[in-house]
């Protein structure tokens, strides 16, 4: 009795959990009780299931599974491989230890580098193999999503504050507790020599140089004003291409050795970036854009964001236009324009010329652009080959409808429209790399119902061999919900998709949830998502299903994956926050189906997400029931004020008085007097995205208003809750506060 009794009284174990002797054995382990041994507690564990299983509504419910349980899957992300061999690594996030792995074919066999073993919300970042493939040099620290920059975060609280460093590791290291990683210097963002083993890196703004064995301290290389950035070496590793970013304008600049100056490339009052140098060292890609300046644009037509593609002698620096880009062309997914100088003279980069975000090759003296992919489709996540003729890229192409919610792996040469997509069918695979011998391509990928992992095909295609398996826990749920497609209209007929979650078993109506992701330019997926703030929505929509929830997943327009159009939506945002029709057109959608129950239907999301849920609880508190909203922003006009009202100029823009008026009318502070449904605030206050001012704002104004609320605050942590702890916080606060207002019954 008192061992069930103190397992249901228990503020952090939820009794609406499925009670197992298992469960309450493990509890016991790390729960003792006065008086009770732990062994003692094992022993009564069937009659305390037994006793407990009456008192609470378990019985009545269908078998389930935990948070815990769906959250303990190992995230994999920082993907690599060696630039000669056949060497990959990566890490893997398992409950908040952060740790990096590696493999080498052809067994592909798994195998633990390092042994952090706390969830202190370090991250391993800017991982590189060296090109003798001894050793791996990564950044352990640090907030690499943030919006602005701020020290290394420090969840923990702990007293001692983390620092952003750089570590190395052999490659070889068979025992984790044996093979001390070595600390290179603090730093980030480093590049690796092609030539031995030196380490370019960031430091106070500056580049510094380092081996990557430790063998000697890091020392800066040069001295140059300017913030210091994009450090590239050249195919041979004499010299060092890097952008010096000067506030109005920025300049690239090409370093030899300390007896020769710096060169700058045709420097003008642009800013320049993205340096890429030829195969053969002679000549320097970059992209050029307008510096800041001029008469002020007006705020609420969107102007034309100008770029180019031009090349310059390294020796000379002497420069020529390759391409002037067309209006609306300039790609905002993952690493901008993509820059890449392949073989057989093209010059590889991606643009929203055609209304997608494509890859295209323009010959290295310049000329017509060729697109290398067409299709109704968008490339992200693109590298090239080590030789330089081909590109690898992940994709929403294929031939199921259903592929545009997905990703998959595409190969196409540099230098003609001939793309291959080499991994067809209902999962999801992303972020590819071609190994350094060329032979085989590694990736990671999942499905609706596994969870991502590390895998490897041969260069052309064919069965993916999976690595790591093993690491997805025995009690990992093996009966999730695999996601529907749906794509509904909006109110002004614009066609969303969106993903239905709907466990079967139940014929009586269900309470309904909207998630809305944030961004915006991001799309959820018809499966497991390759970002692990998305991926843990994926889990906690999956857990919600699984309470009886009917969870409908809504991409709406300001998002990638389907054109340029719908991501640069007119009237969207502070001009307008058109975007919101299409959260109402999905809610109104649930109430019409006739297993939904109307009066039941809440929402949640995070950062934009958040924003849009709290649009949603203010402007149609009659549809939406409910919600959570987690660090959202409250009043566009704070964000506006910021830029456009702290002006260091006389003139101001010709319709800001307008913008600013149109700003508060797309936030939702400004909707009150309508704002009736309850609402969670979840917030990091170290949220490096979005201040946690538009929350403690918002709190104020929610009780001044009458309107009932909750909080749950994380101190110290960021906008992404750099800690797992701190995740499972978040999620178990959504669900219990989501059942409690609309209360699942089956």
């Amino acid at each position: 009795v008192r061992a069930r009794d103190h397992y249901a009284e228990d503020a952090a174990v939820r009794i609406e959990r499925p009670v197992t002797q298992r469960a309450l054995a493990r509890y016991a382990e790390n729960h003792p009780i006065d008086g009770m041994p732990n062994n003692c507690f094992r022993l009564v564990a069937p009659l305390a299931v037994a006793m407990l299983l009456p008192k609470a509504s378990i019985a009545q419910r269908p078998a389930s599974f935990t948070l815990e349980q769906v959250r303990s899957y190992p995230f994999p992300n920082e993907l690599t491989a060696g630039s000669s061999g056949n060497r990959i690594a990566w890490t893997f996030n398992e409950r908040g230890q952060r740790n990096l792995w590696v493999a080498e074919g052809p067994e592909w066999t798994a195998r633990k580098l390092t042994s952090y073993l706390q969830d202190d919300g370090q991250e391993l970042t800017s991982i590189s193999i060296t090109p003798d493939g001894k050793h791996v040099v990564y950044v352990r620290g640090g907030d690499h999503g943030s919006n602005w920059q701020g020290p290394s975060p420090n969840p923990l609280s702990s007293p001692v504050a983390p620092k952003i460093q750089l570590w190395s590791i052999p490659f070889d290291c068979r025992t984790p507790a044996r093979c001390e990683p070595k600390l290179l210097s603090e730093g980030d963002d480093p590049e690796m020599s092609p030539r031995g083993n030196q380490v370019a890196f960031l430091k106070d703004r500056q580049i510094w140089t380092v081996p990557a064995d430790g063998s000697s301290p890091a020392k800066r290389l040069f001295s140059a004003i300017g913030e210091l950035e994009s450090p590239r070496w050249s195919p041979d590793g004499s010299r060092l291409a890097f952008v010096s970013s000067r506030g109005d304008h920025a300049f690239i600049g090409v370093f030899t050795s300390d007896s020769t100056p710096i060169l700058w490339l045709a420097p003008t009052t642009s800013r320049d970036g993205s340096p890429r140098w030829s195969p053969d060292g002679a000549r320097i890609a970059f992209i050029r854009q307008p510096g800041s300046g001029g008469p002020p644009d007006s705020i609420l037509v969107r102007t034309r964001r100008r770029w180019a593609i031009w090349t310059a002698d390294s020796r000379t620096g002497q420069a020529r236009l390759i391409w002037d880009a067309p209006d609306k062309s300039f790609p905002s997914t993952h690493g901008g324009t993509n820059l890449h100088w392949a073989a057989n003279g093209r010059i590889v980069f991606l643009s929203n010329a055609a209304g997608q975000a494509q890859l295209y090759s323009v010959p290295e003296g310049g000329g017509t652009p060729l697109l290398l992919a067409p299709g109704n489709f968008m490339a992200e996540h693109i590298t090239l080959s080590p030789d330089g003729r081909f590109l690898v890229f992940a994709a929403n192409a294929g031939s199921d409808p259903g592929d545009i919610d997905r990703r998959h792996i595409v190969k196409v040469p540099v230098d003609r429209a001939a793309p291959q997509v080499l991994t067809p069918g209902s999962g999801l695979e992303w972020t590819p790399f071609v190994t350094g011998d060329g032979k085989s391509i590694a990736f990671i990928g999942a499905t609706a119902t596994r969870p991502p992992l590390p895998a490897i095909i041969g260069v052309d295609g064919g069965k993916a061999a999976w690595i790591a398996e093993d690491r997805i826990p025995r009690d990992f749920p093996a009966t999730l919900v695999t996601p529907t497609q749906v794509v509904l209209p909006s109110s002004d007929g614009l066609r969303i998709h969106a993903q239905l979650f709907n466990a079967t078993g139940s014929t009586s109506r269900k309470p309904a949830i909207i998630y809305i992701h944030g961004g915006p330019p991001r799309q959820m997926l018809l499966g497991w998502n390759y970002s692990d703030y998305y991926s843990n929505a994926y889990a906690l929509n999956q857990y919600l299903a699984s309470r009886g929830f009917v969870v409908l997943v809504v991409n709406y327009r300001l998002g990638i994956g389907y054109g340029r159009d719908f991501q640069q939506a007119r009237q969207a945002g502070s001009q307008g926050a058109a975007e919101y029709r299409d959260i109402r057109a999905a809610g109104e959608w649930l109430a019409s189906q006739p297993f939904v129950d109307a009066k039941r239907i809440g929402v949640y999301g995070g950062s934009y997400g958040g924003f849009l849920t709290a649009m949603a609880l203010a402007r149609n508190s009659e549809l939406f029931a409910a919600g959570v909203d987690i660090h959202g922003v409250h009043d566009w006009t704070t964000e506006r004020a910021r830029g456009i009202l702290n002006r260091d100029r006389y003139e101001e823009a010709p319709d800001l008085a307008l913008a600013l008026r149109t700003a508060w009318t797309s936030s939702p502070v400004s909707y009150m007097k309508t704002w009736k449904s309850p609402v969670l605030l979840i917030h990091g206050d170290d949220d490096r995205n979005v201040r946690f001012s538009q929350t403690v704002d918002l709190s104020r104004r929610l009780a001044a208003s009458g309107v009932p609320f909750e909080e749950l605050i994380i101190p110290d942590d960021t906008h992404h809750f750099m800690r797992h702890s701190n995740w499972l916080r978040v999620d178990a606060a959504v669900a219990d506060f989501l059942e409690r207002k609309l209360g699942p019954r089956r």
